[in-house]
């Protein structure tokens, strides 16, 4: 695990900071915080900028973890009880600038319109009614390690995950494929296309129900990620789990959206012997209040263990966002070359 504290000063420096830009904005939706988010990057101390660019220049682990900030669990309050009771300034805007200005020192936060109605910024906690769903909403399952959006090729290049609280300790789970033990043979099988990846339920549910507020270029762009997801739900094309370099390869999977009845033996084989290696090698980290991690969606899987949701407001409360290193490749998903909402 690749890993920072902050020292104190540094912590210091960062909440000054966050306070500062706080006071002029009211939301990370603002258009104008995002434009300058690489701006304000390089205001974080000069440890942290160093940290995150060697994460990102060097590929050292599949996922690294900044601690050392604190969060005021008085000012943030209750854990909501669904990411949609949105009113008025976030309590935790000062949280979700700071994941993002971490995130734009890796490359360009991103978001889906086809997920929590297209936010920048998602709350990761339990909703009720979706205790035993697939996603980050869901409690009572655990959630099945994978790679963030497996099936898009716009799939983002990190997940960075920031915590607020986590009272019991549950941990998010990960292992990169450095750490992965895969035979020659199995590595020709996985690199060849032949794996149907399949939207995830996530998707799928905002995509039937459409975003519950207006989005820049709605109606066109919404058909037609509807058309996208459609086809890649019902005629998936075939892609390689292993891909990049034969030596040091990234993966892209998520065995519990995939198309495994269209599997030849031999890949069937060479997939079940990398999960079973995956389900061996993974480890997990209970995440503290101010922590962050950001995966590395290319060189690691990553998932969360189950719990038991209290639904008091006390419960695991989390924000994440998905970063781009490349924001221009997916400029046909995206209403204008400024916007970063995905269709």
């Amino acid at each position: 695990m690749h890993t920072l504290t902050l020292d104190p000063a540094d912590a210091d420096a960062i909440a000054a900071l966050l306070d500062e830009l706080a006071e002029r904005h009211d939301s990370v939706e603002d258009q104008t915080l995002q434009d300058e988010l690489t701006l304000q990057s390089h205001r974080l101390p000069l440890a942290l900028r160093r940290f995150l660019t060697d994460f990102r220049l060097h590929e050292p682990a599949g996922a690294c973890v900044v601690s050392g900030y604190r969060v005021d669990q008085d000012r943030i309050g209750a854990t909501p009880a669904h990411w949609q009771h949105r009113t008025g300034v976030s309590p935790a805007l000062r949280e979700e600038i700071f994941l993002l200005l971490c995130g734009a020192l890796l490359g360009e936060p991103v978001a889906w319109a086809t997920q929590q109605d297209g936010y920048l910024v998602h709350d990761v906690l339990p909703v009720k009614g979706h205790e035993d769903e697939q996603i980050g909403t869901g409690s009572n399952q655990t959630i099945f390690w994978h790679v963030e959006d497996a099936f898009h090729p716009y799939r983002g290049d990190y997940v960075g995950l920031l915590c607020l609280r986590n009272p019991d300790r549950v941990p998010t789970t990960f292992v990169g494929v450095q750490d992965l033990e895969i035979s020659a043979e199995d590595r020709r099988v996985l690199a060849e296309p032949r794996f149907y990846m399949l939207p995830d339920n996530s998707h799928l549910q905002m995509l039937d129900a459409g975003p519950g507020r207006p989005l820049e270029g709605g109606t066109r762009l919404l058909d037609a990620a509807y058309e996208r997801l459609k086809q890649m739900r019902d005629d998936a094309a075939p892609v390689p789990v292993l891909f990049g370099s034969p030596a040091d390869p990234y993966l892209c999977l998520d065995p519990y959206f995939m198309d495994l009845d269209r599997l030849d033996p031999q890949a069937r084989d060479a997939l079940q012997r990398l999960s079973d290696e995956i389900d061996r090698r993974l480890g997990g980290a209970a995440l503290s209040s101010g922590e962050i991690v950001f995966v590395d969606n290319y060189r690691a899987v990553h998932g969360r263990s189950s719990f038991a949701a209290r639904f008091d407001g006390t419960d695991r409360w989390l924000k994440r966002v998905n970063v781009a290193r490349d924001l221009r490749r997916s400029r046909d998903a995206r209403a204008t070359a400024a916007s970063r909402v995905l269709f």
